[in-house]
């Protein structure tokens, strides 16, 4: 379980170092942009993926391609849910996003899902209506977009990552290359064209933000990984550990650290959202 915890633990430092980061006036895609050369290095350094065989015709790269475009966009769509939803609603919408997957697989792949399992993602649908927050503020109208995004998007990218682990013609370890170079070019075009554009000029401590964010983010899959390989007789566990843990320690730091108010709508849908994991992972 050490393994889930730090896997936990470097999840949420993403969303603070997120949020702290634009306390220091670094905008969102600076400091995003410069956590793919982090995740590719690491791949390379900690994951070792072998060389495959393969023509590069056969690669998967329309998985490739979509995650190379929907990584850093998704990406992006947090950092601004972070800013204008906290922390704790972020989180929430990404750790129950792992219901679209599950419906894609009912739906679109014809896998037998339990009536339990229905009765979680019912539940866990109502939690991310209370919990997101539909009110309109004085600046912030619709923001709220943003987290509904985050809970579509994580699950699309959910899912390809799910389609590319299947991919038998290729290492594992070989794609997730791929896809964080891929990734490191789609977002480093947007940004110069963003500077080309709006004569945005690069900081350095938006470098020093970006690979700081890199780090723990690459931490964060690498521990769940292990976690994985630890336990590959109790995944429920895994699974249960980091989604739980994430929402709950989320909610601590929001609340305890940077002050988030919560309704009491807001909080039901804290409880709510553990209720539906919980649910998902043993019924």
């Amino acid at each position: 379980m050490l393994y889930v915890l730090i896997s936990v633990v470097c999840s949420v430092t993403v969303s603070v170092i997120i949020k702290y980061a634009r306390k220091d006036g670094v905008n969102h895609l600076h400091l995003i942009v410069w956590n793919y050369p982090v995740a590719t290095l690491a791949t390379i350094l900690f994951l070792k993926p072998p060389m495959t065989g393969s023509s590069v015709l056969q690669l998967p790269w329309t998985i490739y391609l979509g995650l190379a475009v929907l990584l850093p966009s998704i990406f992006l769509c947090i950092a601004y849910a972070i800013q204008y939803s906290g922390i704790v609603r972020t989180e929430v919408a990404q750790r129950l996003s792992l219901f679209i997957p599950l419906l894609a697989a009912y739906f679109l792949f014809g896998e037998q899902i339990s009536k339990s399992k229905f009765v979680g993602i019912a539940i866990g649908v109502l939690a991310i209506l209370l919990s997101i927050g539909w009110q309109k503020k004085s600046g912030t109208s619709g923001k709220w977009r943003y987290a509904a995004a985050v809970f579509v998007g994580m699950g699309v990218i959910d899912i390809l990552f799910k389609k590319m682990a299947l991919y038998q013609g290729v290492p594992y370890a070989f794609s997730m290359l791929m896809v964080f170079v891929l990734s490191m070019i789609s977002a480093f075009s947007f940004l110069f064209y963003r500077m080309m554009k709006r004569k945005e000029r690069m900081e350095f401590r938006s470098v020093l933000w970006g690979l700081l964010l890199g780090l723990f983010n690459f931490g964060n899959i690498l521990f769940y990984m292990k976690a994985h390989r630890a336990l590959s007789e109790s995944p429920s566990v895994v699974f249960t550990g980091m989604n739980v843990g994430v929402i709950l320690l989320g909610a601590l730091v929001g609340i305890g650290v940077f002050g988030e108010k919560l309704t009491w709508w807001n909080k039901i849908g804290l409880l709510l959202a553990v209720i539906s994991v919980l649910i998902i992972a043993f019924l």
